[in-house]
């Protein structure tokens, strides 16, 4: 009886643990909005790593997370790290490209929950008398990640996190816009 516990056990992991390899090792989660100001003012925001407190939603998750800034304050090179508590972990964001009111590109860091790097995107497009903001961050999962993402969904998960950011980055831009 043992025996066939054990064996049947042991199916069970194999059989988990080729659904897992099978999993997509790319994964993307993108989301947009569009703000009442112009591509230079909303571009401010996200270009100043200082400037994310007022509308990244992880700063608010943890207002206590140490942070560390390197290089220059803005654009290209500028570096920012945090270190916080189990709900944001620690990592880092370096600015790798940035092309004023049009394009940044972002290499995100992640080393506690658990290790792992993404490109993050955030475009700026004129629309009308605004701005359409696109927040786009794409990446390969470990095994351990293809795992995670069989109970959790991903894009619903940091899509949600990047639609409360995009609205509280709406509600700050507009808000300088009209003074």
């Amino acid at each position: 009886m043992l025996k066939k516990i054990l064996l049947g056990l042991a199916v069970i992991i194999v059989v988990f643990l080729i659904v897992v390899a099978l999993q997509p090792s790319n994964f993307r989660v993108t989301r947009s909005a569009t703000m009442a100001a112009p591509p230079a003012v909303v571009f401010a925001q996200v270009n100043n790593f200082h400037n994310w407190r007022a509308w990244s939603p992880w700063e608010q998750i943890d207002p206590e997370m140490k942070r560390s800034y390197e290089g220059p304050s803005a654009g290209t090179g500028a570096k920012y790290s945090w270190v916080g508590n189990s709900d944001v972990g620690e990592g880092s964001m370096t600015i790798t490209e940035s092309r004023p009111s049009d394009l940044i590109r972002i290499e995100l860091e992640f080393i506690k929950p658990m290790e792992g790097t993404s490109d993050t995107e955030f475009t700026f497009e004129p629309k009308g008398d605004g701005t359409e903001v696109t927040w786009d961050m794409a990446g390969k999962n470990s095994f351990l990640g293809k795992a995670f993402c069989l109970f959790m969904n991903m894009d619903k998960m940091i899509g949600d996190q990047f639609e409360e950011g995009l609205a509280n980055m709406e509600s700050v831009v507009e808000a300088e816009a009209t003074q």
